[in-house]
């Protein structure tokens, strides 16, 4: 048989610290395979249900629970322990009432928050790349992996709210003065401010945005924020 390329594993004191595991226990833990997210801004499906949720005891307990379908990830069944689990990924459990969602808060990368169920289709993606390809035809990428073919104008930076899992683009929200955006890695991941401007890169400096963060402004990377609305959130952040 043909092996799939990366390690299964990963040393316990090199995993990322929002993943909420113990230090002093065993050697090793799963780690998350090529994906959706990059591997330092994921969180594997099995260490996401026993260390992060809590809701199993042991990795036995994560295998039967996945392995059995009862894992929902955008609205897709997952059945790999090494899934990666991101930035605004929703995750639906069977038997289980709450529904949750991925967000950078209180300076950790992410944090599982409950959301209501209404809003469990909706999901928001940041557009990192914009294609043009056969017949004239744009093709969308977004920040999770996923891509699609759109008549939508949308650059990149902005952010689309789609529908999932059919990818149906709902609703564009621009990168642009006014509107609020979200930090999602760095010391200030998590907090919501407002775009006081926009600054276009040069050879030496990437695009990079003014943000009012309460009584303070700060110059970011665009590529580290995203918008969530014009005058307040579109959807719960919290």
């Amino acid at each position: 048989m043909v092996s799939i390329s990366g390690s299964k594993k990963l040393k316990r004191q090199m995993a990322p610290q929002f993943w909420g595991i113990t230090r002093k226990d065993k050697r090793f833990v799963i780690t998350v395979r090529p994906g959706p997210h990059k591997k330092n801004y994921s969180i594997p499906t099995a260490v996401f249900l026993r260390d992060t949720l809590k809701i199993v005891t042991s990795l036995r307990e994560a295998k039967t629970a996945i392995y059995s379908g009862k894992v929902k990830i955008d609205g897709v069944v997952r059945k790999s322990l090494h899934h990666a689990i991101g930035l605004m990924d929703i995750v639906e459990l069977e038997n289980v009432p709450d529904v949750y969602r991925l967000v950078p808060t209180e300076g950790k990368l992410l944090k599982p928050i409950k959301i209501n169920a209404s809003e469990k289709t909706k999901k928001l993606v940041r557009v990192v790349s914009k294609t043009t390809i056969n017949n004239g035809k744009t093709q969308i990428g977004f920040h999770d992996g996923r891509s699609t073919i759109s008549d939508t104008k949308v650059n990149v930076g902005d952010t689309c709210v789609i529908q999932i899992p059919e990818q149906k683009i709902l609703e564009v929200i621009k990168l642009e003065s006014g509107c609020q955006c979200l930090v999602t890695r760095g010391i200030n991941a998590g907090q919501v401010g407002k775009i006081e401007t926009v600054e276009e890169g040069t050879f030496i400096l990437p695009k990079r945005a003014i943000l009012s963060l309460g009584d303070r402004k700060i110059e970011i990377p665009a590529d580290i924020i995203m918008a969530i609305g014009k005058e307040e959130p579109i959807i719960q952040l919290k």
